[in-house]
């Protein structure tokens, strides 16, 4: 156990016994999608989840202004997704704020000042928050917003009275993408087939067009996709009304997946419901809500879809990386590619070794596959970044290569233009990857990593708060596809930023999934050395050095050509004052180190 200064918020939702006695799974539903949507904002302000409760949370900040400024972002953005909902329907949290000591248990704290967070949070107004006196004297001259001097209150086993400030926010909106055409990758080898039933329509006959709409909106949408074959509406459509299983229809129309959903008016509100099944086996492979308030039709109706877009989309590619069964005896192009995905999607060293293998024998086999090209292009960036291999001039001469041969290939597919423009990004080629992510998003405005790289454009020149922007909705909206590392480029981003605290939340997002990524590590030591945490800096150097025992400062900058010459300075003197060795010919010790081992 250990005694530590924190912030400490505490949330649950208003009304939520309410809620979940007339609609229990609607409201499960809902409280986790908002919990997924804020989660950045936490990560992004320093914060961690101590722990989730039924309905609600409880989290630590390591300072007071983060902990203060994250949950009014939170509850703009709950402000946001209830805008227009009907009342019944409307999710608010209530949020505690406090800080002082705290006692520090494995993942768990305790003590008085998490007690008097938790009472705080039940005089909370829906839709804002409660501040204790103590904090908010601390936190007050560095937040943008007005709060009301709520006076005292006496809460139970709290023995001396609590002065608390309030707030409550106004909503705000979002826009939604336009629409382009779709990928030219050969159709032998998209052997996945999908097919996008009518979404039934369980309101008014006159909001038929809307479920149709929907319906039309993401067989385009999931069209754009490269990797698999989507059925046209007339395909689908023919079923419309009729009490069929999805077993039959997908042999009737030889579909390896099948999407179908639900659109549901209430008031002033829309409930869309879908699932992706494997129809031979009747396996659910995902499921999806959205309530919307209908507000701007079109707009709502483009959000439902890119959100439905991206989650099946990533799912079909790993549904069909998990299954060989299917494939053919016969060692085919095609068979090699999908065995080296189903390794790609482990994520170990070994198994991205072995992807590599199988991703060069399906190029062997047909060197006009693309995708192969791209996965095998995102593999050497990844090795690089993760610390598996090193990063020579012939590997990343390799990828570019890898990269451009995609685009040439399939001049319509997002991923390659993505990596393309990655590719470029971190050759320092601005210019040129910037167009390239341009393209990549104009061509498939659905595909949320498409926009994450674009975000890696607008990081190498500096623009640091576009590219978290861009990073966190990549995050919120495409966070399990291991092509893209979001957590570990919101790292560095607000490093350059200097908001260190968010950047050792996020390192350790990254390094939940993959302990050994050796940017992760560095970034989090840098970020530790930042905040005079002298012993905890040298402790992750000893990690990182423990695992990468020959990287210097020197060594691991060369990969690193981001356009102004003051971040690699910044990034540079974190790593030095954790005491990363500048060179391979560095045999003094640190300051830092030194001064911790005195």
């Amino acid at each position: 156990m250990e005694r530590r200064l924190a912030a400490i918020v505490c949330a649950d939702v208003a009304g939520y016994s309410r809620m979940m006695g007339t609609d229990e799974a609607g409201t499960h539903a809902a409280f986790k999608a908002h919990r997924s949507a804020i989660h950045p904002i936490i990560l992004n302000h320093g914060g961690r989840v101590v722990k989730n409760t039924g309905d609600g949370f409880l989290l630590e900040f390591p300072s007071i202004v983060g902990a203060a400024e994250a949950a009014i972002a939170m509850q703009m953005l709950m402000a946001e997704r209830n805008h227009h909902l009907p009342a019944e329907r409307t999710m608010q949290f209530r949020l505690g704020i406090h800080m002082g000591d705290v006692i520090a248990d494995e993942d768990e704290v305790f003590g008085d000042d998490v007690n008097i967070a938790v009472r705080l949070e039940s005089v909370a107004s829906p839709g804002g928050f409660a501040i204790s006196a103590k904090a908010y004297k601390e936190a007050s001259k560095h937040l943008t917003v007005s709060l009301v001097d709520g006076g005292n209150h006496r809460f139970k086993n709290i023995k001396d009275p609590v002065a608390i400030w309030t707030w409550t926010p106004d909503g705000a909106t979002a826009l939604a993408p336009d629409l382009k055409e779709g990928s030219a990758l050969s159709q032998q080898y998209r052997t996945a087939i999908v097919g996008v039933l009518p979404f039934a329509n369980l309101s008014d006959a006159q909001d038929e067009y809307f479920s149709d709409g929907l319906t039309e909106d993401l067989i385009h949408a999931l069209s754009l996709q490269s990797f698999y074959r989507v059925l046209s509406r007339n395909s689908t459509f023919a079923f419309k009304g009729n009490n069929v299983s999805t077993r039959v229809i997908a042999r009737e129309i030889d579909a390896t997946y099948l999407i179908q959903g639900s659109v549901r008016r209430a008031g002033a509100k829309i409930r869309v419901t879908a699932e992706l099944i494997a129809p031979e086996t009747g396996e659910q492979l995902w499921t999806g809500r959205y309530d919307r308030d209908i507000g701007d039709l079109f707009a709502m109706q483009d959000e439902i879809t890119t959100n439905l877009s991206a989650a099946i989309a990533t799912e079909i590619v790993r549904a069909e990386a998990s299954a060989p069964a299917r494939l053919s005896t016969d060692v085919t192009a095609w068979d090699r590619f999908l065995k080296g995905l189903s390794h790609y999607y482990r994520q170990t060293k070994e198994d991205l070794s072995a992807a590599v293998d199988l991703f060069r024998e399906a190029i062997r086999l047909e060197p006009k596959l693309s995708i192969a090209h791209a996965y095998l292009a995102t593999i050497q960036i990844q090795s690089i970044q993760f610390g598996w291999v090193k990063g020579t001039r012939e590997m990343w001469a390799e990828a570019m290569q890898l990269a451009e041969t995609s685009v040439r290939l399939d001049p319509r597919s997002s991923f390659a233009f993505s990596i393309l423009s990655w590719a470029h990004a971190l050759e320092g080629h601005d210019e040129a990857a910037m167009d390239a992510a341009k393209r990549a998003v104009a061509l498939n405005p659905y595909d949320m990593g498409a926009r994450g790289v674009l975000g890696i454009c607008h990081f190498v020149i500096g623009e640091h708060r576009q590219a978290i922007e861009l990073f966190s909705m990549a995050a919120q909206r495409d966070n399990s596809d291991p092509r893209y590392q979001w957590a570990a480029l919101n790292a560095f981003s607000h490093y350059l930023v200097g908001q260190y605290d968010a950047t050792l939340s996020w390192a350790r997002e990254q390094l939940y999934v993959n302990p050994n990524h050796m940017q992760a590590l560095a970034i989090r030591a840098a970020a530790l050395a930042q905040l005079g945490r002298t012993g905890e800096a040298v402790e992750a150097t000893g990690v990182l050095m423990g695992n990468y025992p020959t990287l210097n400062v020197d060594r691991h900058l060369r990969n690193f050509h981001w356009k102004r010459p003051e971040d690699i300075a910044h990034y540079r003197d974190g790593l030095l004052k954790a005491g990363v060795p500048a060179s391979k010919l560095t045999l003094v010790q640190s300051d830092v180190r030194r001064a911790a081992e005195s």
